[in-house]
């Protein structure tokens, strides 16, 4: 089967309730590349499997199925070689407030919550908001452009006090698109142990790795010793384009953090989506061939930036190991203290600010697209930066 990832889709329709924070944000002449979602339908046995419950026409409180843990367990099984278990798994809308309820369950008010930027930005954001010590550390800039971002592992170790209690780590990472190497990994797991830390790992663009034969690993997968310690975070939304149906996993090994995780959770959710789990379970289930086009697709996009980026003075590209979000350093493209301001204002392309996570002059660029969006986005970066 075929699957079109070329023909733009029209996310502005006035004629349909089509709200979405990417196209609407801006005015209509600006071309979003900016939010982490995609510009693609949805695999078609999400959207066949959507249509088959909307049919059913009743949409009260559900419950999640046997058949997803079931799917999920398998996913895991094949492609990360972690045979996890149903009673691991705790659904809920979404990563985001997953970070928040680690933080409430696992630290008290005052302790420390560890991050590393630059970062996606609700990371930043977790300790403030649940009352606890923001407290972080910055990776390694490349070495030389084009290289990549390293976990600076002395600077990580300088940062824990012995407040410090919760690390939020990102695996592949958000916006840089490292993957991290088995080394990095061993010093983070030894570091964990050390200080005796929690960590949530969030693998959200696990199953975006655009290298060809690099399979994910888990954290808690590759360490078992850090199974009881670590909350890992997966979800269908990236790779298939569910961002919309809410609808996210917490992989809890260990029965006490689980119940620990679980209690913080009360009250302050939904029920589970009755729509989101039956896409989750679909995705799952039938979209490999999909998500195998898909990586294709955004590996010659990412070809097709580094080109670009290439011929613009000043701005540099570590190539995304992983995920459709490519972090540009623009700090001697000369567009001012805020490159995104600048590009948004006089090239009309919106992207995400740097500064949001943690490093202002860089900003970060969805090609998660069509290739002709893509483009015309890129020839107008390009009246800007080349002149």
């Amino acid at each position: 089967m075929a699957f079109d990832f070329a023909t733009p889709v029209e996310r502005r329709a006035p004629e349909g309730n089509y709200a979405s924070q990417k196209w609407h944000r801006y005015a209509a002449d600006v071309l979003p590349l900016w939010v982490a979602d995609m510009d693609f339908h949805s695999p078609p046995a999400v959207i066949d499997a959507l249509q088959r419950r909307v049919a059913h026409g009743v949409y009260g409180y559900g419950e999640v199925p046997a058949t997803l843990t079931d799917a999920l367990c398998q996913w895991s099984a094949h492609h990360y070689a972690w045979p996890i278990e149903p009673a691991w798994q705790q659904w809920l809308p979404g990563v985001v407030p997953a970070l928040h309820f680690a933080a409430m369950a696992l630290t008290q008010p005052g302790e420390g919550v560890l991050t590393i930027a630059p970062i996606y930005p609700p990371f930043l954001a977790v300790a403030e908001r649940t009352g606890r010590l923001a407290q972080q550390a910055m990776l390694a800039e490349p070495a030389a452009p084009g290289e990549p971002w390293r976990l600076d592992i002395e600077a990580l170790e300088a940062a824990i006090t012995p407040q410090t209690r919760l690390l939020l780590w990102c695996h592949p990472h958000n916006p840089t698109g490292r993957v991290w190497t088995l080394q990095e990994l061993e010093q983070l797991a030894a570091l964990v142990e050390r200080y005796d830390l929690w960590v949530v790992s969030d693998e959200l663009h696990c199953d975006l790795l655009l290298d060809e034969g690099a399979r994910h690993r888990p954290l808690a997968a590759l360490f078992p010793k850090l199974a009881k310690r670590t909350i890992t975070l997966w979800a269908p939304s990236k790779t298939f384009n569910l961002a919309g149906l809410t609808s996210a996993c917490a992989v809890i090994p260990d029965a006490t953090l689980r119940k620990r995780f679980a209690a913080a959770t009360k009250g302050f959710l939904p029920d589970g989506n009755v729509l989101g789990l039956v896409a989750a379970e679909a995705a799952y289930r039938e979209g490999e061939r999909w998500r195998q086009a898909l990586l294709d697709v955004l590996r010659s996009h990412r070809a097709a930036l580094e080109a670009r980026v290439a011929t613009w003075p000043g701005v540099s590209l570590s190539t995304p190991e992983s995920t459709y979000l490519a972090w540009l350093d623009m700090r001697e493209a000369g567009l001012g203290e805020s490159p995104a301001k600048t590009l948004l204002e006089q090239a009309g392309v919106a992207l995400s600010d740097g500064a949001a996570f943690g490093c202002p002059g860089f900003v970060r660029l969805n090609f998660g697209t069509t290739a002709s969006q893509l483009e015309a986005a890129l020839s107008r970066m390009d009246a800007l930066l080349k002149a």
